[in-house]
């Protein structure tokens, strides 16, 4: 069970007439679905794009899943495929061994920091509305005291009024600054090579 849904039905069966809360995916399904784009038909880099952007946007919409990334051994044939055809992506840039690993470390945990942000307000929230408490006035209490903290600092005080400003947030187009600039240097990497 997550939070207080109960997994009550698969996707297979979602037309049943069969009453549920609503439908919770397990992790390994989570993993299944993330999309896998074959490198030989669109190039290393584009596939290793799509498969990063995809695991942020399916961690960003399941944020439970990030948190329990952190607590909890989630493995199985899904997560174990995700893996796998993510080594198979640096491979085929020309990464062996040690390298295509490191290669596909950097880029799963880049994306993993990256959805923290969704996921880290989605339990802080909960956490702050344990007690029967508005949760997310809570946090809203806590952030302005937090933004009173930052005024005080100039280079945070100019920063106050934009989107990076939230809890857990950043600046629009972070996650894909970030994502080209590790794939730009894994590429430099692959060209300084001897």
């Amino acid at each position: 069970m997550v939070g207080t849904c109960r997994a009550t039905r698969s996707p297979a069966d979602r037309s049943s007439t069969r009453p549920s809360t609503c439908w919770t995916p397990t992790a390994d399904q989570v993993w299944s679905a993330i999309a896998r784009p074959d490198p030989a038909a669109v190039g290393w880099r584009a596939a290793a794009s799509a498969m990063a952007t995809d695991l942020y946007v399916t961690l960003t919409r399941h944020p439970w899943l990030a948190q329990a990334f952190g607590s909890q051994l989630l493995y199985g044939p899904g997560k174990a495929r995700h893996d796998d055809h993510g080594l198979a992506i640096y491979e085929a840039a020309g990464f062996t061994g040690v390298q295509a690993d490191q290669a596909a470390v950097t880029v799963l945990t880049f994306v993993l920091g990256h959805a923290l942000g969704a996921a880290a307000e989605a339990s802080l929230t909960r956490k702050l509305g344990q007690d029967g408490g508005d949760g997310a006035a809570l946090l809203r209490d806590r952030m302005a005291e937090a933004h009173e903290v930052a005024a005080r600092f100039p280079r945070l005080r100019a920063r106050l009024d934009t989107a990076a400003a939230g809890y857990g947030a950043s600046p629009e187009d972070s996650f894909e600054f970030g994502l080209e600039a590790i794939l730009d240097g894994l590429q430099a990497k692959l060209a300084s090579r001897p």
